[in-house]
């Protein structure tokens, strides 16, 4: 879980452009960020609205991950964000199998659910590889497409 003293790592996070950009987000001013981050120990954490964490490796903040209940399906949807520093280097496949494995043990799913941006190949690579469907795509107002991706928890990842 977070810590308060994890807020400047989270908002540096979601601060960066191409961070943003294969979220699928627009880049978010600093102030509403940490509104974000605050609202994460204040409300969601003791509400227990949805699971939420840090990723940390050696030491260094590596980057965030959720599972929570998602309105483009009757579902709940794995939601990873790697710093750049740590992309390419198997994190990301590491972060989402664990997340599966949670949504498993931990919360009895029997599917899981994720959003790619269309033009996101490494993450559409991953997914694929990791056993990932495509269900359909989901265009954004301004014309963006996101492939909407499933796996089943029940499957060997």
């Amino acid at each position: 879980p977070y810590r308060p003293e994890d807020e400047d790592s989270f908002v540096a996070l979601l601060r960066d452009a191409d961070v943003c950009r294969w979220m699928g987000q627009d880049l978010v001013p600093e102030d509403q960020i940490r509104v974000i981050f605050r609202a994460i120990l204040t409300d969601v954490y003791p509400k227990r609205m949805f699971d939420v964490w840090g990723l940390w490796l050696d030491g260094a903040y590596a980057g965030h991950a959720e599972v929570k209940k998602t309105g483009n399906v009757d579902g709940h949807e794995l939601v990873a964000a790697l710093a750049p520093a740590f992309w390419g280097r198997g994190l990301g496949s590491e972060v989402v199998r664990g997340l599966i494995r949670y949504a498993a043990d931990e919360l009895g799913l029997k599917e899981v659910y994720g959003m790619v941006g269309a033009e996101n190949t490494p993450s559409l690579a991953m997914c694929e590889k990791l056993g990932f469907r495509h269900l359909r795509d989901v265009v954004g107002d301004d014309g963006s497409v996101t492939k909407l991706v499933a796996v089943s928890t029940t499957d060997p990842t």
